[in-house]
């Protein structure tokens, strides 16, 4: 079974992801890393460092069809959804919306979202029930109100499972100062590290504080339940911070030096939540007390105390220093050598040898190729300053220059020639920065879809191992349900039996066939070993299951252990409609999973296809398996059905009775019509080889005859039992 856990690196997250893989999930996590640690998962899974709003994240759902969908991605500080609510709601609405459309759009099963207390806002009538009224106070609690809005409102519209928990204060290792359950992690931290404890107001305000393990374990128990809707997840139990602050001096031996400061405005006096609806509705209840969840929290920030005084501060590298110096300033100084070289070479003698060539437009040229429109301007002005420079050295004097048209025309040629050069490089260096970005993104998105698909071909590759070593290979299914090949129903119905028992691995399969009504069920074949206890019929108002399965269409998987019921249920269908279920009871444990409800499926689905063939094949010949104008059948087709009710007999020990009529019947038609209401749907009228009429009663034993024979002697029908029975055919 696959979960996706969004935030699967941070505080909670990491202790819910931990949950699901130690109870055999496969786990999957999307995180962006803003608050949560690689570190903090060390065991196998797939992760994913993408916000949750981001589209690629559709490739993730599309690849793999999650069970359950733990939604804990949020952005979670108070004080930062005061500052910047823009970016509040980008993580907590728009990235919820999108974990909800794609759970919706690729069937998860269940899609659990994390709220929190803050909804309430500043009211102190406590313990506060989910009934109370929501006050929040801040943007973070706006959002979360928000959030279970749209899980609800998902629900109603698309029929996604949703599930909402409202978080009281949790606590626990791997937390940091950020978030609602800070202040146990702060002043774990400040007592071991000896420093001062600041606590606003008296320190009289109480908290419900509840331990991050116990978070994790009502989330896994309500992934596979039936539970929606909203809930509080808390210990109800109300902890005053100078409390907390008695319980840390024990752990640590020493008391810290406190410093009480001023209340802080809007700050909630007394929080905590109302967790009796959850205790009842899922039976859960907190395992761990705030003096033993402490102990592990004070523990855990301990060693890592420990570990980070062990760790030295490497010193700045000062190879990246001279690196991005150079980086910057190279193009400058190349630029200045080269105009040096251009001054020496206008200067010499080299220039008046060949004065036709003015080389400081080759100067500007190439460095506005190189280096673009910045250093070619640059090279305009220092051309410009050593012609001036050249023309003074030729007895020009300095103000004549402001009127020499040549003056200016070579200058606005330098200056013509350095834009026109840098704007091109420019223009071009933007391209290719922009085909660069372009490039970048292509690969980045290449190698996430190529991660992806090998993530798949694993699956894949996993799945074809696990299929052609087990037991549950698609070719045995195909050859124990050649078992089915088969025209009568009856003898589908009794290979169906050996089929599920052989591909479930069970010895408790039950198969009910419907009446024509639909309200009663017949139980028309079973294993071996199943005793008298089994009901025989079954009322489909009068167990929850029956209707389920039976106008649900749906698999039925017991995952309560209810008593009396089976473990599973599934519908056999033909033309849209259930005719029949097939029950399963004592599945190993290892076999009780969403593999085996799928094998499950798949082999009732082919039990529906054989059992549709043969229901056409019945109707198609009715003419030819009935003697005329009667519902009594023919001497062939009679055998046929019982020796398929021998072999039941000597397979799996379905008992069966044979009637045979007393005197001379007159009238065939008026005799089946007069038989037609006092008999079931499994049973049949036929006649036996000396053309004497014959009932067969189907899952019927000895015991139960007496009272049949009676209630047709009533109809003045009179039978009597065949003893013996002769072999017919």
């Amino acid at each position: 079974m696959k979960v996706l856990v969004t935030g699967g690196y941070g505080f909670i997250g990491s202790h819910v992801a931990e949950r699901f893989h130690k109870e055999g999930y496969e786990v999957f996590i999307i995180d962006d890393l803003s608050s949560g640690k690689l570190n903090n998962v060390n065991f196998k899974h797939r992760g994913y460092q993408l916000s949750v709003e981001d589209q690629k994240c559709e490739e993730i759902f599309s690849s793999n069809r999650f069970d359950a969908v733990v939604h804990l991605a949020a952005q979670v500080n108070v004080a930062t959804s005061v500052e910047n609510p823009r970016q509040d709601a980008k993580s907590n609405v728009l990235g919820l919306i999108n974990m909800l459309s794609l759970a919706s759009k690729y069937s998860a099963k269940k899609f659990i979202f994390a709220s929190s207390a803050a909804v309430y806002g500043t009211s102190e009538d406590v313990p506060l029930p989910e009934s109370a009224p929501c006050n929040p106070i801040s943007p973070y609690g706006m959002s979360k109100w928000v959030g279970e809005t749209y899980c609800q409102k998902w629900r109603d519209l698309y029929g996604l499972e949703t599930l909402c928990f409202r978080f009281s204060n949790v606590y626990g290792p791997r937390q940091n100062s950020i978030g609602e359950g800070g202040v146990i992690s702060i002043f774990a931290d400040r007592i071991i590290a000896g420093q001062n404890i600041h606590i606003h107001g008296d320190g009289e305000q109480t908290r419900d504080f509840i331990y991050v393990e116990d978070i994790a374990d009502a989330i896994y128990r309500a992934s596979y339940s039936q539970l929606m809707g909203v809930y509080n997840l808390s210990t109800q139990t109300e902890t005053s911070v100078n409390s907390l602050i008695r319980l840390f001096e024990e752990l640590h031996g020493t008391e810290p030096d406190l410093i009480y400061q001023g209340a802080r405005t809007g700050d909630i006096h007394r929080s905590v939540l109302n967790n009796e609806n959850i205790k009842k509705d899922l039976d859960w209840t907190p395992m761990y007390g705030l003096r033993q969840g402490l102990t592990k929290t004070y523990e855990w920030f301990r060693q890592q105390h420990s570990a980070s005084l062990e760790i030295t501060h490497q010193a700045p590298n000062p190879t990246s220093r001279t690196r991005y110096f150079i980086q910057v300033f190279k193009p400058y100084l190349e630029n200045l050598l080269a105009f040096i070289l251009i001054s020496w070479l206008t200067l010499s003698q080299w220039d008046m040898a060949y004065s036709f060539i003015d080389i400081k437009m080759f100067y500007i040229t190439i460095i506005g190729i190189m280096y673009g429109n910045r250093q070619s301007i640059m090279a305009v002005a220092l051309s410009v300053c050593l012609l001036t420079y050249q023309r003074l050295l030729n007895g020009h004097e300095l103000v004549s220059m402001l009127y020499d048209t040549d003056f200016f025309f070579q200058i606005a040629i330098y200056l013509c020639i350095g834009l026109v050069v840098g704007y091109a490089v420019e223009r071009k260096n933007g391209k290719i920065a922009s085909q660069d970005i372009e490039i970048k993104e292509l690969g980045e998105k290449y190698e996430f879809l190529n991660g992806v698909y090998r993530e798949v071909r694993e699956v894949k590759n996993e799945l074809q191992q696990r299929i052609m070593n087990s037991g549950d290979s698609f070719g045995k299914i195909h050859s124990i349900t050649k078992e089915l090949d088969s025209l009568e129903p009856d003898e589908i119905f009794v290979s169906t039996v050996n089929v599920i028992e052989s591909i479930m691995n069970t010895r408790a399969v039950s198969i009910y066939i419907a009446n024509s009504n639909r309200d009663y069920l017949r139980l028309v074949a079973h294993s071996m070993n199943i005793g008298e206890e089994t009901a025989k019929s079954l009322k489909v108002e009068e167990h929850d299951y029956v209707g389920r399965v039976f106008l649900g269409d749906q698999i039925y998987v017991n995952r309560e252990l209810k008593p009396g019921v089976p473990l599973m249920v599934a519908p056999v269908q033909r033309r849209g409609e259930t005719v029949a279920i097939i029950a399963l009871d004592d599945i190993p444990f290892e076999n009780f999973s969403l593999y085996y409800q799928n094998l499950f499926k798949i082999t009732v689905e082919l039990v529906s296809s054989s059992l549709s063939r043969a229901f056409s094949y019945v109707e198609a010949t009715e003419s030819l398996r009935y003697v005329e104008d009667s519902s009594i059948l023919t001497n062939e087709v009679f055998q046929s059905i019982l020796r398929n009710k021998r072999m039941a007999k000597e397979k799996l020990n379905i008992n069966y009775s044979l009637l045979v009529q007393s005197g001379h019947v007159d009238s065939l038609r008026d005799f089946s019509h007069k038989l037609k209401g006092l008999l079931r749907e499994t049973d049949y009228i036929g006649l036996g080889a000396a053309n004497e009429l014959m009932i067969l009663l189907s899952n019927t034993g000895p015991e139960d005859v007496a009272r049949i024979l009676e209630r047709f002697a009533e109809r003045n029908i009179f039978l009597k039992i065949l003893e013996e029975e002769v072999t017919y055919g």
